[in-house]
């Protein structure tokens, strides 16, 4: 091997502290050593990595192109060096779970509670992730299971459905609506409006419901992070429809909820590999996540 493993490190190093002073600082290894190693690097992959400058090391763009792939090997040692200490003490040690964000501060993060409470020994890898890049990361093993508000088609994923749940209007408080029991899509359409993107699975639901509705869907602002859509409507920007999720989780005393007449369901799902081997501890979490729906009277 002409780049060895130790020599990446001692690279990424320098590049991360910019000199090898610093580097020498992070790895707990004299600066004489740590040059001899940058210097017999150069050599051996033929490359001049680093410009010396004033006593300063400037990467030269080959070194900065290598850096780049190097961090990335890097981050997958990092994910292997965590699941070795999972196994060290744990029958398994580590559970790599994502969630869509709205559905990520309620059942699910009481869920991941529990979990570590019952399980102390595995570690849990809590992502967030978009509808749009969660199977493939199911797909490619970045995570064992996936939470998601709304199913996913997908040959290759077994999706279940295990809770109920709508998207309403929120409105700031003392708004012209806030008093109404509920309100029309119709009644949206009279307001500024906050929406999510078309070209995203929400913003995709937003506009099939207005479809339905024979209204026309002019939004002001066009936003990706249901939460973003709260913040504005908080600073009077406009009003929006969210998930219901989103908005009894977040609880902010100057927004006001409101059932929509139409009834857009939302059907949040488990998402995981149709090649699962059941090898991770993704089972577990699933059993404690049915249970705790279930006590909370929220069952499918």
């Amino acid at each position: 091997m002409r780049f060895s493993l130790r020599q990446m490190e001692v690279f990424r190093a320098v590049m991360l502290t910019g000199s090898i002073k610093g580097a020498s600082r992070l790895l707990f290894t004299s600066q004489p050593a740590l040059s001899r190693i940058v210097a017999h690097t150069e050599l051996t992959l033929g490359l001049t990595l680093f410009n010396r400058v004033k006593g300063k090391l400037v990467p030269t763009p080959e070194a900065e192109a290598l850096y780049n792939e190097i961090d990335q090997c890097y981050q997958q040692l990092l994910r292997v060096d965590d699941f070795a200490r999972g196994l060290a003490s744990g029958p398994s040690g580590v559970l790599n779970l994502a969630c869509s964000p709205a559905l990520s501060r309620g059942l699910v993060a009481a869920a991941v509670t529990r979990f570590v409470q019952r399980y102390p020994n595995i570690q849990v890898n809590y992502s967030l992730t978009l509808l749009n890049s969660m199977a493939q990361d199911v797909l490619s093993n970045k995570v064992d299971l996936a939470i998601s508000v709304l199913p996913i088609d997908h040959p290759n994923l077994r999706v279940t459905t295990f809770a109920k749940g709508r998207m309403v209007c929120v409105v700031p408080r003392g708004h012209e609506l806030a008093q109404r029991d509920s309100v029309s899509i119709a009644d949206l359409a009279r307001f500024p409006l906050i929406a999510h993107h078309p070209g995203i699975p929400f913003g995709q639901l937003v506009s099939a419901a207005f479809q339905k509705a024979n209204v026309e869907l002019q939004a002001s602002i066009y936003i990706h992070q249901t939460d973003i859509a709260c913040s504005l409507v908080r600073m009077h920007a406009g009003i929006a429809m969210i998930d219901q999720f989103t908005a009894q989780s977040m609880a902010w005393p100057d927004i006001q909820v409101i059932p929509l007449v139409e009834r857009i369901e939302l059907n949040p799902s488990i998402v995981r590999s149709a090649f699962d081997t059941g090898k991770s501890h993704a089972g577990k979490f699933i059993e404690l996540l049915l249970k705790m729906q279930k006590e909370a009277g929220l069952a499918v």
